[in-house]
This record gives C-alpha cells, structure tokens and sequence, in this order.
C-alpha cells in the first residue's frame, strides 16, 4: 500500500480497528440486509459479529427501546433497581438449567467473561479456598478482548503486543474433530480426559475454574464437540471443586437451534449438564442495544451473600434499565415468532445447502471443511484438502475472502491461526435466524461467486 493510500484511508476523525480499510456508510437495516449511502445493499450473512439473531429494524424492538429512554433510561445499578432488569433476569431464569438463576448485567461480551472468571476468584476465596488461583482454557479458543479474558483466549497474535500484561492460563487442546488427529475422538481433547490431565498437573486445590464455548465459535469454525465430551467436564469439575463457566455469549441465545449450546449435550443419566456460571452476549441484545449478562447458579451468589455480601466487581452501566429493555423485548421477540425453533430447523437447510454447494473437490479444492449447528457454520479453507494441510498466513486467504465477499454484497466473519497457532483460515457464517430459504441461496450464490473469485486470485500469486 502506498503512503498515499495509507494516510487516506486513515483520514477523518473516528479511530477504527482496522485503519487501511474503506468503511462503506451503512444507513438501513432490514431483516438480513443492510444498506449503505450509495445505494448498495449487503446481505448480512453473519450477523455482523454473530449478534443480529432476529434481524435488522425490528420496529417493535426499536419502539421499546424508545419507551424505556422517555421512561428512565439509567439508574445507578448499586443502589436502584429497575422494572426491566427485573423482568429479564426472570425470564433467563426460567430458560437456564434449574438453580442457573441469579442474572448480572453488563454490556459487552468481555466484560462478561471477565466478571465470570473474577467471580470464581472470588467464590473460591470466600468459601476458604484462597490457593483456588488457576484458570483452565482451550485452544484454539477465544472469550474477550479485556485483559483477563484475553488471558484465557488462545490468540498468539495479541501477545505480541500484550503478553507482559496477560495472566498465565493452563491451556488445553480444544475438541476439533476435523483436526483431531490420529487418534480421532478417543483423544484426551475429544475425549475431555484433557481437563483431568490440567487439573492434576496444576494441583487439583489451585484450580479455580474451567471456560469453554460449548460449541466452538470463530477460533474453531462451529466445531461440534463429541456427544460425551461435557458429561466428562462436569464429572471432572465435581470430582475436583472446579467451576465450569459455560462461554455462551457466541452460541447462546438459539444460534445453535437451542436456547443454549449446551442443550445439545446430557449428562450420562439422560439430565441436563449445568454450568456454575453462564455468560451471555451477542444474540442476548439482538444488536439493538450493548448487553451481556452473567447467569449463576444460586449456591455460588449465597457463599459471598453470607461472607462479604459484595461481588467485587462494577461498571458504570451494569443492570441499566435501557439495554436490559431492548434485551427484554429481543428475548419476547425470539419467543413470540419462535425464532430459536426456526434456527434449528432452518439451520438445518442451511447446514446441508451450503455442504452440497461447497463440498465439490473439483469446483471448490480449497475447501476442506463445512461444519456447524443451527444457525452457525464455519467453512474451512486448506492448502491441500487431503492432508488438510492450512494455507501460510501470509497469503491472508480469509481476509482476502472477506474483501472479495464484501465487494459482492456478502458480509462473513474471518479467523486465522487455529491450525498451528500461527496458520488457518475460516469463516463465519451466521445470518439471522428469520432469513427466508430464497436469501439462503442468494447468499449460498455470493459466497460461490466469492470463493471462486479467491481461487483465481491464488492462481496468480507465484508458488
């Protein structure tokens, strides 16, 4: 790029995240489209960052959002309380696993999983554990860009610039079946005997707690872990006293066809498998509004309720009255239209159309992988689809896709590094659980169109 190009595209007076990059102007959403200020319109097909769950303009959503900021629309969340707060604390209550039912309120993803892993400090502590220091993660994995929660996330590329500030965090190996290797799913990551394993190794008295995505997310391209795999973490999280924070900021909330991700998964009696903690995020806001939330099990809130009686833990927009209605209306919005059923089962239709569309080892070579659940899909590109062999990152075949994508209309989300590290490239696909089966195969038609543009884009760059 040219210095020219470069201090253009930095011109103006908003900082972006990526700096070199046009930003078209978006004016209008609708359902899964979006439309800029030249008349161009992009099919959504990943929901932005995997959050617009029930479409773009909801007029319904929007107007109880206006209701509640010509009512209050904030309050200082440690000395009020608030009607909204109240109602959807209660409402995720009745959809989490049985005693899963006190709900605290922040407003982003990160900030979440930053008071989970804190809260499990702190529970330890209270309860006489103080020695309870140790974070269990997996990589590839990923649970927020704060710095505790980037700690616990597998993103080597961070570290180049954060690593003297970042927590040390046992890692594990993530269920990746598609590079599982050769043992396949009899495999301590598959298996989920890798937890054990960590927990011996660290001192089973230091071990705080355990996070996991339940279904991966971007770092794993909608990996589906093996039926047994989280019977197997919530034994061993009991054997040890280890809290298991379930990650559903990603996958909460129907992206998977259920509620939650971990539905999908029993434990070896035929019940519900229940986290301690739940964080949530993402489809929780619909993209209407900033919104995450903690869901604890009741036992965890009672040891501080009886020891100090205060988490110690605050952010000036917690349990805010106007982004817990517009999370209130999203959640009423999904049930009324039924919109976590139709994810399952238009997930499917998804699922299966873009298989028989991309799989074609002649057509598309670079593809070695489409995998997911409901409304969630990553598709995995490789250098060599026999060996699975990755692309070198410096190709940036994902943010190449991205680009070429986008110029047709298609919005994905990328990820890199998840084969070694280092090397890897998928992307995303998420759209809104209301999209019809005609917009499945337009975008189905514009992702094609894309990945072919790619290929020949890679057939020009000298071997």
């Amino acid at each position: 790029m040219s210095d020219e190009s470069r201090t253009s595209a930095a011109a103006g007076n908003v900082f972006y995240r990526k700096l070199h990059r046009h930003m078209p102007c978006i004016v209008r959403g609708k359902g899964v489209w979006l439309f800029d200020d030249a008349g161009k319109r992009y099919l959504d097909g990943s929901g932005g960052a995997m959050v617009a769950n029930v479409g773009h303009g909801v007029e319904e959503i929007a107007d109880a959002i206006g209701v509640q900021a010509a009512t209050i629309a904030y309050v200082n969340g440690t000395v009020f309380t608030n009607e909204p707060v109240e109602a959807l604390a209660t409402l995720l209550a009745r959809k989490a696993p049985a005693g899963v039912d006190k709900a605290y309120f922040l407003s982003s993803g990160s900030e979440a999983v930053e008071a989970a892993l804190k809260l499990s400090r702190q529970y330890h502590v209270e309860r006489g554990e103080p020695e309870r220091r140790v974070i269990i993660a997996r990589t590839p994995g990923y649970h927020g860009n704060t710095l505790l929660a980037l700690s616990a996330s597998a993103r080597e590329h961070y570290k180049r610039f954060y690593g003297p500030w970042l927590l040390d965090v046992a890692m594990i190996g993530a269920p990746y079946p598609y590079r599982a290797g050769p043992d396949g799913e009899r495999s301590p990551e598959m298996t989920g005997d890798a937890l054990e394993r960590a927990i011996l190794a660290a001192g089973a008295r230091n071990v705080a707690a355990f996070i996991a995505e339940p279904i991966g997310g971007s770092s794993t391209g909608a990996s589906v872990p093996p039926p047994g795999y989280y019977a197997r973490i919530r034994e061993i999280c009991d054997r040890y006293g280890v809290l298991f924070i379930a990650d559903e900021v990603l996958t909460g909330a129907g992206r998977t066809g259920t509620f939650f991700a971990l539905e999908h998964y029993r434990a070896r009696d035929g019940s519900a498998i229940v986290p301690d903690i739940i964080t949530m995020g993402k489809g929780l806001n619909g993209g209407y509004a900033p919104l995450s939330a903690l869901l604890v099990h009741s036992r965890i809130v009672d040891v501080i309720a009886n020891g100090s009686g205060n988490f110690q833990h605050a952010q000036t927009y917690s349990h805010n009255p106007l982004s817990a209605a517009a999370g209130l209306a999203t959640m009423r919005y999904l049930d009324k239209h039924r919109l976590v059923e139709r994810s399952a089962s238009v997930g499917r239709v998804l699922q299966q159309r873009l298989r028989d569309a991309l799989m074609d080892r002649d057509e598309f070579p670079i593809v070695g992988d489409v995998r997911g659940i409901g409304m969630l899909v990553g598709i995995e590109f490789v250098a060599d689809r026999a060996t699975k062999r990755p692309f070198a990152r410096a190709l940036k075949v994902a943010e190449t896709l991205i680009d070429l994508a986008l110029a047709r209309g298609l919005m994905l989300w990328p990820n890199t590094g998840h084969a070694d590290g280092t090397n890897g490239d998928l992307v995303i696909v998420a759209p809104a659980f209301t999209i019809s089966e005609e917009e499945i195969d337009e975008l189905i038609s514009r992702l094609r169109a894309s990945i072919a543009d790619l290929v020949k884009h890679l057939a020009q760059i000298p071997v």
